[in-house]
C-alpha cells in the first residue's frame, strides 16, 4: 500500500525538500502551493520554477493549486485525499511584510493553519500532522548562540545547548517591554 503525503508550501524551500525526500521513498506526494510568494515579493519571489522542477523529477508528485486560506477548498482536498501524513510548510515568511500587511500575514499563517487542522480533524484523523515553522518565533536570542560548522549542517558550539534551546531562555524582549511600561 502506498502512503499519501500532503505537503503545503511544496514549491518553497522547506516544502520542496520534503517532497524531494518522500517522493523517491515510495510515497504518493500531493503538493499544495499557489505561488503566493510572487504576489508578496514580485517576480523575484516566483516559485513556479521549483513547482515545475518537482513535477518533472518525481512521477509520484502531484501539484495541487490551492490557497490554504480558502476553508472549503481545504476541507474538500482532505476529504478527497485522506492523507497518512501532512507536512504543513506553507506560510507568509516575511516579518517585514507582516508589519505592512498584517491581515494577509494572519490569514495565511494562522487561518490557513487552522483550516488545515480542522480539515485534518474531520477527514484525516489518523494522519500525522507536522507543522514546520521558523526560528523567528523565538525572537533574537538564538542568534547569540555560538555555532560550529559540521560537514552537513551547523550545530551548537556550547554544551549547554546539546539538547536544544530552552523555550524559557529564547527571548528577553518581554522583560524589556515590562521594564518600559512599569517606569513612572
Amino acid at each position: 500500500m502506498t502512503n499519501n503525503l500532503l505537503v503545503t508550501g511544496s514549491s518553497g524551500l522547506v516544502g520542496s525538500e520534503v517532497v524531494s525526500h518522500f517522493a523517491p521513498a515510495g510515497w504518493r506526494v500531493f503538493g499544495v502551493d499557489n505561488n503566493q510568494r510572487a504576489e508578496f515579493f514580485g517576480p523575484g519571489g516566483d516559485t513556479r520554477w521549483n513547482q515545475n522542477r518537482l513535477v518533472e523529477l518525481f512521477p509520484a508528485f502531484t501539484h495541487v493549486e490551492l490557497d490554504i486560506r480558502h476553508r472549503q477548498d481545504v476541507l474538500k482536498l482532505l476529504a478527497d485525499l485522506t492523507p497518512d501524513l501532512i507536512v504543513h510548510a506553507a506560510a507568509q515568511p516575511s516579518h517585514d511584510l507582516a508589519a505592512s500587511r498584517p491581515f494577509d500575514d494572519f490569514d495565511v499563517n494562522a487561518v490557513g493553519t487552522l483550516n488545515l487542522l480542522e480539515a485534518t480533524r474531520r477527514h484525516a484523523g489518523d494522519a500525522e500532522f507536522v507543522h514546520m515553522s521558523t526560528n523567528k518565533v523565538y525572537g533574537d536570542r538564538p542568534n547569540a548562540i555560538r555555532l560550529k560548522v559540521l560537514p552537513t549542517r551547523w550545530d551548537h558550539d556550547d554544551p549547554a545547548y546539546a539538547y536544544g534551546i530552552s523555550v524559557h531562555r529564547t527571548d528577553t524582549n518581554h522583560r524589556q517591554t515590562l521594564a518600559r511600561t512599569e517606569r513612572p
